[in-house]
This record gives C-alpha cells, sequence and structure tokens, in this order.
C-alpha cells in the first residue's frame, strides 16, 4: 500500500526521509538541534527547502556540528573560509548572521536555562495540532511565529522573521502541520504528549 504523504514532498529520498523520520517531531530538549534550524531556515530564505537538505551535511561540519558555543567564537577567518565554501548557501548576511545569532543563542540560554526552554513557552509548552486537509490551508505564519519573531529581534536575533520562525515551528513539532490525510499526521500527533515545560517563562 502506497504511504500517503504532504502534498510538498517529492520524490528525493533525502525529502522523504525528512518528511517521514523528522518534519514536526517535538524537540524539547535538544538545543544543539534548535539551533540547527535556526541556522538552516534562515539559508532558506528565499530557495526551496531541498536545497538546504542537499547541503545540510556541508553546513553541519562548516558549524562544527552545529556547536553553538564553538559557533559564537567564530571570527573574521571562519566567515572568510564559509564564503569560499561551495558547499554552502554563500550568502555573507545569512552566514554573518548565524554565527551572530550563535552568541544572542548563549545569552537565552543563560537566561532561561535552555533554548528549548525558551522557545517552547510561545505555545505553552504543548504542541498546536492542527486539522489541516490541504497545502493551500498551510499558513506562512501564525501569531504565535509573530510573537516569537518579536521576541527574538528584541534579542537582537537576524534573519528570524515570522516566516523564518513558522518553518522553525513546523520542523521541530512546536505545531503539527502534517495534513490529516498524510500517513505522519497520527504518529507525530501521538508524540506531542505535553512535555514538562508546561508554564515555563510565565
Amino acid at each position: 500500500m502506497i504511504k500517503k504523504r504532504c502534498g510538498w514532498v517529492n520524490t528525493d529520498p533525502l525529502y522523504l526521509r525528512y518528511h517521514d523520520k523528522e518534519w514536526g517531531v517535538p524537540v524539547y530538549d535538544d538545543d544543539r538541534k534548535q539551533f540547527e534550524f535556526l541556522i538552516l531556515e534562515a539559508a532558506q530564505a528565499g530557495l526551496s527547502w531541498i536545497t538546504v537538505l542537499r547541503k545540510r551535511e556541508n553546513y553541519r561540519k562548516a558549524f562544527s556540528g552545529f556547536d553553538f558555543q564553538k559557533v559564537a567564537r567564530y571570527g573574521k577567518r571562519e566567515i572568510a573560509l564559509m564564503m569560499k565554501d561551495a558547499g554552502l548557501i554563500r550568502n555573507r548576511l545569512k552566514i554573518e548572521s548565524a554565527v551572530h545569532n550563535a552568541s544572542r543563542f548563549l545569552e537565552i540560554r543563560e537566561e532561561f536555562g535552555s533554548f528549548c526552554r525558551y522557545a517552547w513557552q510561545f505555545v505553552d509548552g504543548q504542541p498546536i495540532t492542527h486539522r489541516w486537509k490541504s497545502l493551500s490551508e498551510l499558513p506562512a505564519k501564525t501569531p504565535f511565529s509573530d510573537a516569537f519573531s518579536k521576541d527574538m529581534k528584541k534579542r537582537g536575533f537576524k534573519f528570524v522573521g515570522s516566516t523564518v520562525l513558522y518553518a522553525h515551528m513546523q520542523a521541530l513539532g512546536m505545531v503539527n502541520d502534517h495534513l490529516t490525510n498524510c500517513f505522519r499526521y497520527q504518529e507525530v500527533r501521538r508524540l506531542c504528549k505535553p512535555p514538562r515545560l508546561v508554564g515555563v517563562g510565565r
């Protein structure tokens, strides 16, 4: 039997694996994963997601396995090397912002204990499960991502517009935006148990 998937997925094995194993799975306690997707979602702005997926391992190498503490210490030398790396999206603003954001990321961790704890407060600690039946229903942003974006900008982050952050929320399971006829919809829904982060940040 052929599995029904969300309509944005093509037949590329990278896309299939990402959709079937990662997209929408709640990430409650992995700050490195949070940092990875802040970098990747910002890199994707204006491009297709499959372009980013194909360069993901190159980003992993260039950004020290997405170790935010190491990236926060990057300087002009590391940025110059990345600008010469054909395995990355060589947009200076995006690369510089990723390095800049690493320091802001550490500040969040210092204040909240973890970036996950900070991020999940914008959905009251629990994933939002939607019931979309077609791709045309999916929003590009929501009041939740608006609030997330506004707060991050206030804290000095760059490339964190509401659309970028809604994609981040979708990827890391803060919302379940699998279509209701997708085989992953119920699977992901079962993973969306209220975490111990409920009420944090209030």
